[in-house]
């Protein structure tokens, strides 16, 4: 994509994998609900295992698992597959409640860089597959919730990535164009959004995927968004 003639104005963040170091976060937290939802009973542990591509023995997520890029009700469907006495609503509810305690491990210290972001006079946003209400929980826990201007989850009306939705809903309600804006993300979900979106794509190395991966969707990979103010200079100083 040529980038010659944007100027960046707003940044849209994914949350798990760029905000947020996706393996040291969430594997833990799923062996966890894991065990809690198998009530000790290991072959339905490892059919919920099998069920989200969650590898038990390395207690990681499988690099394509519907948990890394997917919904909140994408992962809780998966799981209702196996667990047939439970509804929907319920397990998605679970899921929620659960995550919303992750034990958060902050991809670079984020305070420090976003406030290095905003100081360009840079509007910035979250665009989620995850619940509005949980990353809107994860980012207050970090103390930077009031640094954002708009929060998108799967579930705040506008869909989810990889449909551009969220990323326009967000750019509307945040007053930008989005052609002068940037997605950062770590999966082809976000990029793919950001593109079709008619934004600029920043791939971020903090989550499963690589950057031969997301090299074809990304105008640049970067190791992780304390990167990305140098990135967004370089950007701005060639229009």
């Amino acid at each position: 994509m040529d980038l010659t003639q944007r100027h960046i104005e707003g940044v849209l963040f994914d949350k798990d994998g760029t905000l947020y170091d996706f393996g040291a976060t969430w594997n833990a937290w799923a062996d966890d609900i894991l065990h809690d939802l198998s009530k000790s009973d290991d072959l339905l542990r490892a059919r919920l295992a099998s069920s989200i591509d969650y590898d038990l023995a390395e207690k990681q997520f499988r690099p394509h698992s519907i948990a890394i890029a997917g919904t909140n009700r994408e992962a809780a469907q998966a799981l209702a597959e196996v667990l047939t006495d439970q509804s929907l609503a319920t397990l998605e509810a679970y899921l929620s409640q659960a995550a919303a305690h992750a034990p958060l491990a902050e991809a670079v210290p984020l305070a420090p860089i976003l406030s290095e972001i905003s100081a360009r006079g840079i509007s910035m946003g979250v665009v989620t597959n995850d619940s509005e209400s949980v990353a809107k929980t994860h980012l207050r826990t970090s103390g930077v919730l009031a640094v954002f201007d708009f929060v998108v989850g799967f579930d705040s009306g506008f869909g989810s990535k990889p449909s551009p939705g969220p990323l326009l809903g967000a750019a509307e309600a945040m007053g930008l164009a989005a052609n002068n804006m940037v997605m950062v993300g770590d999966s082809r979900h976000d990029l793919t959004a950001g593109r079709v979106a008619g934004m600029a794509t920043v791939g971020v190395l903090t989550g499963p995927a690589t950057a031969d991966e997301l090299g074809a969707f990304a105008d640049v990979v970067l190791p992780d968004i304390s990167h990305l103010p140098a990135w967004i200079d370089e950007q701005n100083a060639s229009i």
